[in-house]
Parts: structure tokens; sequence; C-alpha cells
């Protein structure tokens, strides 16, 4: 070991009440700050893709060359900071408690700074392999036991940030949206690693001048593994995504119709004209050549007992035009009110199956899937694509494309219609999602976004699309949830190769 890797060593060596030299501290802060700005930009609700790659490496250089204590300060810090601009996305916009807030944010920060800081045992001690691997493992299967108990499913994920890029979204169909999440901070783990100052193997029982030379050989070794992991993961990622998005091509129509602010009676002057629009518009795209025709979340509210003041008129249209249609309403039922979905004709009901914490306090969950009687189209709401066990369970029933009304709050119309891009390209199956106050969003089976168009309910929006439906099941259907499996048992490898006490000698 070199004399200046000596110093580094001795002089953030982990050793409680060291204090930080005045340069070292505006060293750190930087470098905080830099990662807080980076998270800022690289995540959230309209993140810029590749940056959140970038994110995670000025804390990652920290790392071998500060304490213990100030690194795991650095990420916490560097996380909560990124991602302070989702607290009034919480309590205002979704109505959450600031008790769910403060617990997301706060718990995914610790979270994060516990990730930090077991890959700098793991670098710290040489064991190179282990620290490339445990830091996006052990983040991975946060979220993923998050999403198996947390009640917003796999909404809380770094892979969204990707969407954009479509070679990594196809990954997707391997690993589910799990993998990209252990690529976003595998990347610059492995990064972290190849640039940290040389330590000494911990399979070294005696001093010896210097060992930078065999340290940057096994660096070079875990980069080339992981280039190549990448490498592999990606072109596995193209090649299922081709397969299983090889069935027939369908035409689809979204319309988000303008609307008052709140869900209009069907039995009101404004729901018969937003009917008379409906109309209008299902004849409009009939002739482009619609075979479905998918309207907003909560268009209307309705009883049982004035349904057929939208059942008949609707009934006609698709009869009379040969096609589709799926409506969003609130509906009045014996044991209570529920978020539906309605295909006519044949009236079709599917009740939200995955409410909104809060905001949909008042409503009744479904329980049952619903397909569209002789189609291997299944019905969806909205939030229900955030849960990829739903989308999954669909194209294991033999589902083909989803039609899924939805209903956004403006700031998250990217993030949200991107989640339903990853449940697409995971599962291998085509969605039709028209967002009132989000965006109109057809997606291929490959999770392509097909076609895009910005709403608002000062006027009726329309779009028309071909996208290409299921083919082959991926990957990830046939097997589930692998990945986020193998990254809990990375995590607890990682957790045991920290623990074991290195043999080098401390002199």
């Amino acid at each position: 070991m070199t004399s200046t890797e000596e110093a580094v060593r001795e002089r953030f060596s982990g050793r409680p009440g060291r204090r930080m030299p005045v340069r070292a501290s505006m060293v750190w802060l930087a470098a905080t700050v830099s990662s807080a700005l980076l998270w800022s930009i690289g995540t959230g609700l309209h993140p810029i893709p590749g940056i959140a790659l970038l994110a995670p490496l000025p804390v990652l250089w920290l790392a071998p060359r500060h304490y213990a204590p100030a690194v795991y300060a650095a990420a916490v810090l560097s996380w909560l900071g990124g991602n302070a601009g989702y607290w009034s996305y919480f309590t205002e916009t979704l109505e959450q408690p600031v008790s769910t807030a403060v617990a997301l944010l706060v718990g995914s920060a610790l979270i994060f700074g516990a990730c930090v800081a077991l890959f700098r045992k793991l670098l710290m001690r040489a064991r190179f392999g282990w620290a490339a691997l445990a830091l996006p493992a052990a983040w991975t299967a946060a979220e993923f036991l998050f999403g198996q108990v947390g009640g917003i499913g796999a909404w809380w994920s770094i892979g969204y940030s990707q969407a954009g890029v479509d070679p990594i979204v196809r990954v997707a169909s391997v690993t589910g949206v799990w993998g990209i999440s252990f690529l976003v901070l595998g990347v610059p783990a492995t990064v972290a690693v190849l640039i940290a100052p040389g330590i000494r193997s911990s399979r070294i029982r005696h001093r010896v001048p210097s060992l930078s030379g065999r340290s940057w050989s096994m660096r070079s070794a875990v980069a080339g593994m992981a280039a190549l992991a990448l490498t592999v993961a990606i072109g596995a990622g193209l090649w299922c995504s081709t397969v299983a998005s090889d069935g027939p091509v369908a035409r689809v129509g979204l319309v988000a119709l303008a609307q008052p602010p709140m869900y209009v009676p069907v039995a009101s002057p404004d729901g018969a004209r937003m009917i008379a629009d409906a109309i209008a518009a299902i004849d409009q795209l009939a002739d482009q050549g619609a075979e479905v025709i998918v309207f907003s979340e909560k268009a209307w509210h309705a009883s049982r007992s004035d349904l057929f003041l939208l059942r008949d008129p609707l009934t006609a249209v698709a009869l009379r035009r040969d096609v589709h249609v799926v409506v969003g309403l609130e509906l009045e039922q014996p044991g209570g009110t529920v978020n539906a979905a309605i295909a006519y004709p044949g009236e079709t009901i599917y009740a939200k199956r995955y409410l909104v914490p809060g905001l949909e306090s008042g409503l009744q969950r479904g329980s049952v899937p619903r397909q569209i009687p002789g189609r291997s189209w299944a019905l969806a709401i909205c939030a229900d694509l955030d849960r990829p066990a739903l989308v999954r369970q669909n194209r294991t029933d033999g589902a083909t494309l989803i039609l899924a009304p939805a209903l956004d709050f403006r700031v998250d119309h990217w993030l949200h219609s991107r989640m339903a891009v990853l449940r697409a390209a995971e599962s291998g199956i085509a969605i039709a999602r028209p967002a009132q106050l989000g965006e109109l969003t057809a997606i291929d089976a490959r999770g392509t976004v097909r076609a895009s168009l910005r709403t608002d309910i000062t006027e009726t929006r329309m779009a028309l699309a071909e996208i290409r439906t299921a083919g082959d099941r991926t990957p990830y259907v046939r097997w589930g949830d692998w990945f986020g499996a193998l990254s809990i048992a990375l995590t607890v490898a990682g957790g045991l190769a920290a623990l074991r006490r290195s043999t080098e000698t401390t002199s």
C-alpha cells in the first residue's frame, strides 16, 4: 500500500470522535448537495432519464474517503434532499396523512443510508464484487418487500426513472421493475468500486509495500463482469419482449371528455351533455377504424336505478358502430359505491381492486378480475396498474390487452402513466390508459408508448393508436418476482460478507 493510501485509511478510519478537517467538511457538503440535486433531477414526477445513474456517485465517492457516520449521514441527507419535492404531492395532491409522508420519505432515506453503509463496509474490506452487488441488491430488496406489504404496491421504485429509455424498459420483461432498480444503483456502485483508492486485500495476512496493482486488477474484473451482465440483461430483455409482443394489432381510441371538476351525475344536464359528447367521440373514432374506445375514470356518477341513462345510448352506439366502449364512473350498488369500469355492449362491470388510500376511503374495493366476453381484453382502473401481480395475473389468464380508465392529478401525468409502461413491458401486454388530468396513453406489449396526449377537463381530447398486443408469455409472467427474491438473497449474503473479519493486519 502506498503512503497516500495509508494516509487515506488513517485519516478516515471510522474511529469515533475523530474530527473532520475543514477541507474534508467542504468536500462532504459538496458531495451531499450534488447527490441530492442529481436525485431531484433524475427521479420524481418528471425525471430526466439517465441522471439517476449518476445521483449516488458523489456519496459513493465519499464512502472509502470519509468515516462511516459521515458517509451514512451524507447518504440519508442526499436522499431526503433529492426527494423533498414529493412532500407536497403526498400531503396535498394525494391527501395522505403527514405521518405517512414522513414514514415514506424518512424511512426510505434511512434505508438508502444503510445500503451505502453496507457498500462502504465491503469496499473497505476489499470485497469489491460484494460491494458492487450489495448496494443495488439491498435497495432492490427493500423496494420489493415494500411493494409486497405497503399500501401503494410497486409505486415507490427508482426503476420508473428510466421509463423513457426503451432498451432498459425491456429488461423488465425478464426481471420486473426490480431489475431496473438494481441497474440504476448497480452502475454507479460498480463505477465507485473502480475509482476507489487502493485498499489492501483481506486475503493478505502480512503487510506488503503496495497492492495497488492487484487491487486495480480485481476491481477491473468486477467492472468487466458488471458490463457483461448489463449487456446480457439488455439483450435478453430486447429478445424476450420482441417474442412476447407478436400478437394481433388492436386499434384503440382513447377519450377524456370535457366536464365539470366533480364527478357528474348521469341524471343531470351536464351528465346528458357528456353522454352526447361521448357518442360523438365514439362515432368519430369509429370512422377512423377504432375497435374499442376507452373513456377516463370516474367521468360520471350513477346508481343502479339511473344507470340506464348511460347504458342505453352507449349500447346503441356500440352496436350501431360495431365497437366496444369502456367508460369509468362511480357506481352506487347495494353493497356500497364502487369505482367502476363498464364495457358496452353487454354491461361487463369491473370494480377497482386497489383504491388510493385516503382519497378513496369511502369506496368499496373490488375483488375479481374481468375480461370482456369473447375478447382477450381485461379491465382495470388507474392505480390497479401499480400492482405488477395484478397485471401478471391478467396475462396468465389469457388477456392480451388491458383497458384501464384513469384519473391523474396533472403534476404526476408522466410518472403515473409510465408506471403502466413498466407493467406492459413486464407482462408483455398492451395497455390503453386514458387519464383525465393526465395523459391519454397507448402502450404496446413491448412497453413502447404508441400514443400520448395531455388532457384537461376544459376540453374533450381524443387519440387513436394501433398497438401490438401480447403473444407469448414473458419470463416475468412465467417466473414471477424471482429477481426480488434473488435481491433478498444477495443482500443477506452481502451482509454476511461484511460481518466476516478481515484477516489483514492493521499495522
